[in-house]
């Protein structure tokens, strides 16, 4: 990580905000015409590293994100040297370890980056905490060869990931996954499908959960697949109401051959690496999230100082005001919530899965809740493509469904509940 605190000293890099305006990209000026509230600073808490790496973010996010931000969306292109240009950060393998090319920081570190680098782009941010996801995987569960083989690429982003579990026919049921892997020699024998998967057809690597034993979990393995593999082939690109920036694709095994040495753990753990891998993927997305509900915050009150409606401005309706108030508050208990959640991860608690569940359920409905607040506040402008609020609106609508729905949040939630009692 001393790539990224060397930039943030160099720089002098300060922590960017944003104002409205009728360009398609967000116009990081905000701070110096207005400030961040105390009281919403995302940096308050931090430690004075932290806060380094938060501004190199944040400047990321600012400079080679946002300026196309509206462009990757309306072209729906995968920003692959921008994502680069965020590796050589180090936000390439930001909670991998450092002998294989990774950043080597904890989950609270990585909360901070996720949150800052979507305010510039929530969709392509997503992406790269999945990527993170699936080089985490394979640094955390592979052996030394493995790690060896695939992490350094993935930590320099000199190829990318994909995270295979999610099938037609089971999506919040993912123990009843069908892909199979036959053994055959010193080979799988790889047979199914996946659905919905973030950057499929044009990653390099695929972190794939199939059955190689009985019904249930304990009959998934995980193997991960190279593209070329003969075999794996993909379905048609996903046309998509936001994460637009990145592909989604089915991906399709046909007597696909990936060999034994490519197996993370041993046979039957697939579905403990694949849940593990899911309650780091929690957080990230509730922390994309924060991105997009921080943005949107300053973007409502901006408009809010300038927009006049029956001779003052918005600012002016004690109505709007405590509307404000509101989604500053969500916000803020948000990020609190993520951060707590992030430090029982990284310390292994026992409260570790419910509070990664929680922070995902609850930061994810109110950061939605946020942003179609402040677009509502907008009135018909929030509705122009002109507006980024929008964006941020369609962007975070799926963070309520993937990574696990919030209903099934709600069943791992409850659950540990009645079983402690």
């Amino acid at each position: 990580m001393a790539a990224v605190k060397a930039l943030a000293m160099a720089r002098g890099v300060r922590l960017g905000s944003y104002s409205i305006g009728r360009n398609r990209s967000l116009i990081f000026n905000s701070v110096q015409r207005r400030g961040i509230a105390a009281c919403i600073d995302p940096s308050i808490g931090l430690t004075d590293e932290q806060k380094e790496f938060q501004k190199v973010a944040f400047d990321f996010a600012a400079n080679e994100m946002a300026p196309h931000m509206a462009e990757w969306d309306l072209k729906e292109i995968f920003p692959l040297e921008a994502m680069r240009k965020a590796a050589q950060l180090g936000f390439g393998g930001i909670y991998v370890n450092p002998d294989v090319g990774g950043s080597g920081l904890s989950r609270l570190d990585t909360s901070i980056i996720f949150e800052a680098l979507s305010t510039g782009c929530v969709s392509t941010t997503a992406y790269i905490s999945i990527h993170n996801m699936c080089a985490w995987m394979i640094d955390t569960f592979g052996n030394n060869e493995q790690r060896e083989k695939f992490c350094p690429d993935l930590c320099s982003m000199r190829k990318f990931a994909s995270y295979c579990l999610t099938e037609p026919g089971s999506g919040s049921d993912a123990a009843s996954l069908l892909t199979s892997a036959r053994l055959q020699g010193d080979h799988y024998i790889l047979n199914g499908s996946k659905a919905f998967i973030s950057g499929g057809g044009d990653t390099d690597v695929y972190v794939v959960m199939c059955r190689t034993g009985g019904k249930g979990p304990k009959g998934i393995s995980c193997l991960v697949l190279e593209k070329g593999t003969p075999g794996l082939s993909f379905g048609k690109k996903e046309k998509k109401v936001g994460w637009n920036s990145q592909p989604t694709r089915a991906v399709i095994f046909e007597d696909c051959a990936v060999p034994v040495t490519n197996r993370l753990g041993a046979e039957g753990e697939g579905f403990t690496i694949a849940m593990k891998g899911l309650n780091g993927g929690r957080i990230n997305i509730a922390s994309c999230s924060l991105g997009a509900a921080h943005a949107s915050v300053l973007l409502a009150r901006d408009h809010m100082c300038v927009r006049k409606q029956f001779g003052e401005t918005l600012s002016n309706s004690q109505f709007l005001q405590f509307k404000l108030a509101e989604m500053a508050t969500k916000l803020v208990a948000s990020r609190l919530l993520v951060r707590q959640a992030a430090v029982a991860l990284q310390e292994g608690r026992p409260d570790a899965v419910s509070l990664c569940s929680m922070a995902k359920l609850f930061v994810t409905d109110e950061c939605f809740s946020i942003c179609n607040q402040s677009l509502q506040i907008h009135g018909g402008y929030g509705y122009l493509k002109d507006y980024a609020v929008q964006q941020y609106v369609r962007d975070i609508r799926v963070h309520q469904i993937l990574e696990g729905t919030n209903e099934v949040m709600r069943m791992i939630i409850a659950r540990s509940l009645l079983t402690e009692s």
